[in-house]
């Protein structure tokens, strides 16, 4: 098999927060979208980060964490409640790499 066929673009993948205390807080589990593959440029932004900087954390997640449309949830002002932001990080690292 040649490299170039495993090349593709990045397609959104769901994933479900169903932590039982977010569930019962909101009412529901939450949803949210990531890219299965990750784009070189966001990669080595990923690899230099100081895991103990929340903030620069937090400005990679803000790019990772997306609607159903492949858009940041967090833009325009918006931000998520920190439970929920929480426990979407947890999503997001669980997934990094599979």
């Amino acid at each position: 098999m040649k490299l170039k066929e495993l090349a593709s673009k990045p397609q959104l993948q769901e994933l479900v927060i169903d932590k039982e205390d977010i569930v019962e807080k909101y009412g529901d589990s939450l949803s949210f979208y990531i890219k299965d593959k990750i784009p070189l440029e966001q990669y080595t932004k990923m690899a230099s980060l100081n895991h103990e900087d929340m903030g620069q954390m937090m400005g990679f997640m803000k790019d990772m964490i997306l609607d159903e449309e492949g858009l940041p949830v967090m833009a325009d002002g918006n931000v998520l409640p920190m439970d929920v932001l929480n426990a979407a990080v947890e999503k997001v690292t669980e997934n990094l790499g599979k």
